[in-house]
């Protein structure tokens, strides 16, 4: 390379350095600086040495420096409410089940925190920001939880939806308070509702303000620091713009739970000692599938309650469920359904009846072609 070329490398580094300084990216800084380290580690070994020095010395997030200054959380000016939920997360109720397309995303969105380290000697940054969609109940904001335990961080949750005022200068002052304290934070940002702000932009009367709003939301999202993690979600990502997709480096799609995830939830749910009943477990993967996860915990802890209150009488329960939820079944399901209670002996044709509303003469028919299929 000439003299020339040498000269103009430096340049571009020396204002792109200042660019990332200025703008208060401390972690980005020490990036570039890595990057520029290893760079110049031929050409100028005694700047390469000299600079890698400085990084070995400079204090990081988890260092007394940083540690000293801890801000309080921002409240709403006018109500004194916090505006983020802050939660040390050490245990959760569950332990997620994830498909096994979102697992490994998941999985290496963790190992590059923990080894970021390994990241910025390649000169590569870990992950900042993460879009997960999905339907509700599928198990997003519990990934954002586990992401924090399995780190060791707290989760802060800011609800877009509940910050989102009439006032719109207001919830932008609200919303910068809170970018600005996740960013000086040792934490991870869950931007929950994320499609708030998308919901409201053919509001005739203030498009202006939204727009402004939507704007600094996304410059915020493009200069997130690499030291920290953001992550947005919504249930409804086609109401997102297009604009907002390409900000995000990684993004996970929550699918609906297939009939394998169903059937460990509902084991899960039904606990040590209802699970051991296998018959249960069939049946209730048979009228829960197409559910989402809290869906699916919800009716289990139903019956669980109720067998509870009953004492034995466990499978009085246990049909008032089946009942309740036939009634979302296509009818060929229902039959099905209807089919496996008299196969297995947990009903008679008139307690299928009964649970299913599939007539006994068309039960009675069905269950002769599938034993005449068996044979």
């Amino acid at each position: 390379m000439t003299e020339s070329g040498d000269i103009t490398d430096v340049h571009e580094d020396l204002v792109h350095l200042a660019r990332i300084a200025l703008s208060g990216r401390a972690q980005d800084v020490q990036l570039f600086l890595r990057r520029v380290s290893k760079r110049y580690r031929n050409n100028a070994p005694e700047l390469a040495e000299a600079i890698t020095k400085l990084l070995r010395e400079s204090p990081t997030r988890s260092s007394p420096l940083r540690k000293g200054a801890v801000a309080a959380i921002p409240v709403d000016a006018d109500s004194r409410l916090q505006l983020v939920r802050h939660e040390t997360v050490t245990e959760l109720p569950t332990e997620p089940i994830f498909d096994e397309a979102v697992a490994p995303l998941l999985a290496q969105l963790v190992s590059e925190r923990q080894q970021a380290d390994r990241l910025q000697a390649e000169g590569l940054a870990p992950t900042r920001t993460v879009l997960f969609t999905g339907a509700p109940g599928v198990g997003k904001s519990l990934a954002a939880r586990w992401i924090a335990r399995e780190l060791s961080l707290s989760l802060l949750t800011l609800d877009l939806s509940a910050v989102m005022s009439s006032f719109l200068g207001r919830t932008g002052n609200n919303v910068r308070h809170v970018l600005d304290y996740a960013k000086s934070s040792e934490c991870i940002l869950l931007l929950d509702e994320f499609d708030a702000i998308a919901k409201r932009r053919d509001d005739a009367t203030e498009v202006g303000e939204l727009k402004r709003l939507v704007t600094v939301l996304l410059q915020e999202i493009d200069d997130w620091p690499s030291d920290a993690l953001l992550i947005a979600a919504t249930n409804h990502s086609e109401l997102l713009d297009p604009a907002v997709w390409r900000r995000f480096d990684l993004l996970v799609r929550f699918p609906m739970p297939n009939e394998s995830a169903v059937r460990e939830a509902v084991d899960v749910f039904l606990g040590d000692t209802l699970s051991a009943q296998r018959s249960w477990t069939e049946l209730l993967v048979r009228v829960l599938r197409g559910c989402s996860f809290s869906d699916i915990e919800r009716e289990v802890l139903r019956l669980r309650r109720a067998a509870s209150l009953t004492g034995s009488d466990t499978e009085s329960a246990l049909r008032n469920i089946l009942r309740d939820r036939a009634q979302a079944l296509s009818r060929p399901e229902r039959a099905e359904l209807a089919v496996h209670l008299v196969r297995s002996g947990m009903a008679s044709q008139r307690e299928a009846h009964d649970i299913t509303g599939v007539s006994r003469d068309t039960i009675r028919r069905h269950v002769k072609e599938t034993q005449h299929a068996e044979s």
